[in-house]
Formats: structure tokens, C-alpha cells, sequence
């Protein structure tokens, strides 16, 4: 990986392919020494060793259902963290992808409620607000928006509040014609995004077949997922460095810096650089394993 001039970054894979990235497209970030509590998203691609270790498990992908309640098909969490491991970054990131891929599918037959006429006695809060879903997460978008405000206005978004701002604000302004010609997009982006959060803020009306439905999908996207992935560059402006990044079960890595001035700069400015853009990663990896396991833990429990 080369920064060019012309604001283009260079990069040669090991199968002798090569792209220009434009700097000004890819994903920026000012993050500083001393991180925060919140929670820190970066566009990253799946390690390949990671991959590699999924793809010698045996995947059922078949979602098929049994009388016998397993634990960790018991929530959505439990479910994926039982076959990924990592923490909530590498949760969001797994379960995106598959999104993104087209291999889950929020309106699938299994995700579907049946049709019934029955009604609790005494009326429950659950059935309230969630009544007139077709399926077992908001796929309607003013019925989801209105749970998720529901759920904000209780305090219960621990499991929402720190997805990256993007997403949320894309999920809120979309109307439900916009959403529409999002899902004619193959593969759409903006799409995976919304659904995202649709899955999430329905996360505790899922069913055990719907946690294994999307369980099955997420694993099989990764088991799928190609070799040839272009590595997740981004920017750190506070270092005039563009960083080659990559997730794991364990958080974020970094697999390759290079710099800007790196022509212009000695070799301790060099390391220094280096070692601090390791630092500010570290942290980033202890702030979202600690903060966001104890939320995720006091959501679901």
C-alpha cells in the first residue's frame, strides 16, 4: 500500500490485483490518545485467519427447528456470540455483512409472524407494540421508528444508543417509499444499515426459529466470505496516516500504516506515529469489550 499524490492511495493484493483508492471517499477519523467511554465503529473487514477457523466448522444453515430450547439460541447476542466470540463490534460487524451480502433477509418466510386472530387477556405491552408487525422485527418503517422512539423514551436502547450515528439517523429519515427503493437495490448499503437497526431494536421479540434463521445466515455469510476482500483503509488526520485495518473475534488490528509526509519525516517521528496509532487501537479494543459487554449483559438479562 503507496499514499500517491492526487489524493489516491495505492494498494497491490497478493493475487496480483491492483486499485486506487481516493482518499477523500474513504472514512476519516480525529480519534485521539485518550479515548472515550463511547463506542467506536470503524468500516473494517473480516481477518482472514478468522474466516479461515469458521470455515472448518460444519455450518447448518438448514434452520431447523426442535422442541429442546438450547441456551445460546435463547437471545440474538448469546446466539452469534457462541459461534464469532469477540465482543459487540465484531457482533454489529458480522451481522452487517451478512445484510450487506443479501445472505440475511429480515422478510424471509422464518423471520414471518403467523397470522392469528388471538389476543392476550389481560392486554399485554408486548402485543401493543408489536400487534401489527408482519414479521418479527419492524420491517415497516414508521412502525419501526415508533418502537424505537418508544424504546428511547424508557431508557431501553443499551443495545442501541452507541451504533454508529450514520446508521441511526439513515434509519430515522428514511420514509417507507425511500426504504422501498432502497430494497430494488442489489446489495444496497444504505439498506444492510437500516435493516440493522430494524434487527436490533426488535432483538427481544425474536423467537428461537428467527434466532436460528438469522444465526444460520450470518455464519453462512462468513464461511462465504471472499478471499479477495479489498482491505478497510482509513484515515487518521491526526497523523497524517492512512491505515489498512481489519476485525477479529478479539477487536480491531491494524496490518499496514502508511503515511502521507513519510518522505519528510525521520524514522523515530515514523515510529512514534506507529506506536501511538497502536495505542489509540488497544484502547479502542478495551473501551468497546468492557463497556458494551456490561450493556449488552444488563439489556438481556
Amino acid at each position: 500500500m503507496q499514499w500517491d499524490n492526487d489524493f489516491q492511495i495505492h494498494i497491490s493484493l497478493a493475487n496480483d490485483s491492483n486499485y486506487m483508492l481516493d482518499i477523500k471517499e474513504l472514512h476519516h477519523t480525529n480519534v485521539e490518545e485518550n479515548t472515550s467511554t463511547s463506542f467506536t465503529y470503524l468500516p473494517t473487514r473480516l481477518e482472514n485467519e478468522f474466516v479461515q477457523r469458521l470455515k472448518q466448522t460444519e455450518v447448518d444453515t438448514s434452520a431447523i427447528t426442535n422442541e429442546k430450547i438450547i441456551e445460546s439460541n435463547k437471545t440474538l447476542w448469546s446466539a452469534l456470540h457462541a459461534s464469532l466470540g469477540g465482543g459487540w463490534v465484531h457482533f454489529v460487524n458480522c451481522l452487517l455483512y451478512s445484510l450487506e451480502t443479501g445472505y440475511l433477509d429480515i422478510t424471509s418466510p422464518l423471520m414471518k409472524r403467523p397470522e392469528s386472530d388471538w389476543k392476550p387477556n389481560p392486554m399485554t405491552e408486548s402485543y401493543k407494540r408489536t400487534r401489527k408487525w408482519k414479521y418479527y422485527v419492524p420491517v415497516n418503517q414508521k412502525l419501526a421508528i415508533k418502537e424505537y422512539k418508544i424504546k428511547k423514551s424508557n431508557n431501553n436502547l443499551a443495545h442501541l444508543n452507541d451504533v454508529p450515528g450514520e446508521f441511526i439517523d439513515l434509519f430515522m429519515s428514511a420514509s417507507q417509499k425511500q426504504y422501498n427503493q432502497l430494497n430494488q437495490i442489489h446489495k444496497s448499503r444504505a439498506k444492510a444499515r437500516i435493516d440493522l437497526v430494524k434487527i436490533l431494536v426488535g432483538a427481544n421479540y425474536l423467537g428461537e426459529t428467527q434466532i436460528k434463521y438469522i444465526k444460520s445466515m450470518v455464519l453462512k455469510a462468513m464461511v462465504d466470505y471472499a478471499e479477495d476482500q479489498l482491505p478497510s483503509v482509513i484515515i487518521f488526520d491526526n497523523f497524517n496516516a492512512a491505515v489498512a485495518m481489519s476485525l477479529n473475534e478479539t477487536g480491531y488490528q491494524v496490518d499496514k500504516i502508511v503515511f502521507a509526509d513519510e518522505r519528510f519525516i525521520s524514522i523515530d517521528t515514523r515510529m512514534m506515529r506507529i506506536n501511538q496509532i497502536n495505542k489509540i487501537v488497544a484502547q479502542i479494543n478495551d473501551v468497546n469489550k468492557e463497556v458494551f459487554q456490561q450493556k449488552l449483559k444488563s439489556y438481556y438479562n
